[in-house]
């Protein structure tokens, strides 16, 4: 199967640069995914496709305000860092921008000295082990200093950090948002639980990695990056119960699915755990858990959409796609979204 298989058309236009002012009037695109049959709604209705007894599975990290700009102590260069992945001894595994001027002793003073980092180890072209020196508390530190990592097809600057966040976000520890999360209102939430509908939380800290681009031609071969998740005893209850009962399993974006789908056993049951997962899920996957997806609309020949495509077919996906195009949808993070299943 070749990365190009993945590939469409999408006006520049198109890629929302901010995010509206009420989350949940964002437009929904309906695919059922047995027949392909497409239709447009507005994203609060939702609760419409959602049903007493079904479980909504969402993604409660909170992004970290992972964007530093320092400079390079002895010659003030701009070097900014990317926070990955947290180490141990104030460790953190992050993308140098320029890397050549990161070799192993640099010192980068951030916040005129309040935060200090020292390259201790190189991992690969752009990626360095910093170890971070500073005085009180590194999150109160990250804060004040720190950006949120919004991607580089955003170029707008963003007014409220809040508003790359999910309003359930509760763990700390992701890298990007889980931008399919962002549809939804507290108001909107209470609605669907008011339906009968179980809300499972769990968690998966989104690393760069999901958006990585392929770079091989099949697919197959493509690597994808670890990311940490955990589920616990109550959110596995919640799936298996819906599971159990003959009801659906809807999750809210692309990692509370990869997430769910790792940790599932054969018969298709969850166990509470936490690990790594390195899942990738194209088309041929068999889903063993999950039953209806809600997700933004992806780059072209992402992995992202490979998933949607094991889910839907990709020639029905592609051709929801060119209907969102035609339509005027607004795409990626802070764009429109789609519910794909058996609707």
């Amino acid at each position: 199967m070749k990365r190009q298989d993945f590939y469409y058309e999408l006006p520049e236009e198109l890629i929302a640069q901010d995010p509206l002012e009420d989350r949940s009037s964002s437009r929904l695109l309906v695919l059922d995914k047995e027949s392909g049959a497409v239709s447009h709604h507005v994203f609060k209705e939702i609760t419409d496709y959602l049903h007493e007894g079904d479980c909504l599975v969402i993604n409660d990290t909170k992004v970290i305000p992972a964007r530093l700009i320092g400079s390079k102590v002895g010659t003030e260069a701009k070097i900014e860092i990317l926070l990955l992945k947290r180490k141990e001894n104030n460790i953190w595994e992050t993308l140098v921008k320029p890397g050549k001027k990161a070799k192993i002793g640099t010192k980068i003073s951030f916040g005129e000295g309040l935060l200090v980092g020292e390259v201790v180890d190189i991992v690969d072209e752009g990626n360095r082990l910093i170890q971070f020196t500073y005085e009180g508390i590194f999150e109160e530190i990250l804060d004040k200093l720190g950006q949120m990592p919004l991607p580089p097809y955003i170029t707008h600057q963003l007014e409220d950090k809040n508003r790359y966040q999910t309003v359930y976000a509760t763990h700390t520890g992701s890298a990007a948002a889980p931008t399919a999360g962002l549809h939804f209102t507290p108001e909107l939430l209470e609605e669907i639980e008011r339906k009968g509908i179980d809300i499972a939380r769990i968690t998966l800290h989104v690393g760069l990695g999901t958006f990585r681009p392929v770079k091989v031609d099949e697919i197959t071969e493509h690597h994808m990056h670890s990311e940490f998740f955990q589920i616990d005893e109550e959110a596995a209850m919640k799936i298996n119960r819906a599971k159990d009962s003959g009801k659906r399993v809807i999750c809210v974006g692309t990692t509370s699915c990869r997430t769910i789908e790792s940790a599932a056993d054969e018969t298709g049951h969850l166990k509470a755990c936490s690990g790594w997962t390195e899942i990738f899920i194209y088309p041929g996957y068999q889903f063993k858990i999950l039953d209806c997806l809600i997700t933004n609309f992806h780059l072209p020949e992402s992995t992202l959409i490979m998933l949607v495509s094991a889910l839907a077919g990709r020639e029905h996906v592609l051709a929801a796609y060119e209907e969102a195009v035609k339509e005027r949808y607004r795409f990626f993070s802070f764009g429109d979204a789609m519910l794909i299943g058996e609707i």
